[in-house]
């Protein structure tokens, strides 16, 4: 495991990105912007998972005025994602937009990016290149035959002169594709070129199950050689589930520890009690808990305790009967039908 790059640091909000700052959780929503309340319960449905940062659609000028609706009704920093239109980045940010995701080379002119880029700087607004291996610059393609990770970081390149060009440096940047490879690849070579923050994820990873591992193999393989500031987990589902994949993916690195972490056994011939049931109705239960924990669900009384000796607290069951422990060691037997019970009070006391 590398040490976490050193990168320049920016502010989103009441945020610090980059230089040491921890690894920050985002996503997205998936509501129409215009309808500002259905957008703001899925935005407080993210706080609640810990989300702490959010992008939303602007694809009109009526989006972009609903930003400051919407800001009156949440608490984490929102960016407006805005294509080709300048004028709607000049919209979102006039109406309370923290960050933009943009790439400068698609909204028009260099008098059309200067007015963005002057009211960003007036208003300390930082701007994310979001460069995606879908769309990726006719010149490019041309001279690579396809989106390569060589091709995403020039055309990041590209983007990162004109805004230096314009002494704007609160940048973040984003390479994305829905290869894994090819999208880790565009990474590293970007992180040993330039110092700016990164906010990394797999675009498009696909539904729950697949997007999931796909996202955690890639994410996992950079974030464990040092390289991500910024990270959202791009899936076919619930933002929530999103955030919570995130973290997941965090904490299995030790590099955020907010929120449970169960340990549960994958049951066996030996299990003689509902496993799956009981560590459902667990996970449910502690979704919302923030406090870092380690829980243990397992179905083994033998072995339980001393397989999952590193947790806090557990439950191992057999049929008809439990334990209760912690640290490894046994604190109390119970009947079958306590042990969910006296988990949950046990880890409230805690």
């Amino acid at each position: 495991m590398k040490r976490k790059k050193q990168t320049k640091q920016i502010t989103l909000g009441n945020l610090k990105i980059g230089g040491g700052a921890p690894v920050l959780v985002q996503s997205m929503t998936k509501t129409d912007t215009r309808d500002i309340s259905a957008t703001i319960a899925q935005i407080k449905r993210l706080e609640s998972a810990h989300c702490e940062a959010v992008r939303v659609a602007v694809l009109n000028q009526e989006a972009a005025q609903s930003i400051k609706a919407i800001k009156k009704g949440i608490k984490i920093p929102l960016i407006a994602d805005i294509h080709f239109d300048y004028r709607l980045a000049l919209e979102a940010m006039a109406h309370g937009a923290d960050g933009l995701r943009i790439n400068p080379g698609n909204i028009g002119d260099k008098e059309k990016i200067r007015q963005v880029v002057r009211a960003a700087h007036d208003k300390g607004i930082p701007i994310r290149i979001g460069v995606n291996a879908g769309s990726l610059e006719k010149k490019l393609l041309k001279k690579y035959g396809h989106p390569t990770a060589e091709a995403l970081v020039e055309s990041a390149r590209g983007h990162i002169r004109i805004l230096e060009g314009l002494n704007f440096t609160a940048i973040k940047v984003s390479l994305k594709a829905s290869d894994v490879v090819k999208t880790v690849e565009a990474y590293r070579l970007f992180s040993g070129k330039f110092n700016y923050p990164l906010h990394i994820g797999i675009s498009e990873a696909g539904p729950s199950f697949s997007g999931t591992i796909k996202s955690s193999v890639g994410l996992g393989i950079l974030l464990s050689e040092g390289i991500g500031d910024t990270i959202r987990v791009s899936l076919t589902a619930d933002p929530v589930e999103e955030v919570r994949v995130a973290y997941e993916i965090l904490k299995s690195l030790h590099l955020r520890q907010k929120g449970p972490e169960i340990i549960s056994c994958p049951t066996c011939g030996r299990c003689e009690i509902d496993m799956k049931g009981l560590v459902d109705r667990v996970e449910e239960k502690l979704m919302n808990v923030n406090q870092p924990i380690k829980v243990a669900v397992m179905g083994c009384v033998v072995n339980g305790p001393g397989e999952a000796r590193e947790a806090d607290i557990g439950i191992a069951g057999g049929k008809g009967i439990g334990i209760l422990f912690k640290n490894g060691k046994v604190v109390k037997k119970l009947k079958e039908r306590e042990l969910f019970g006296t988990l949950m009070r046990e880890i409230k006391k805690i």
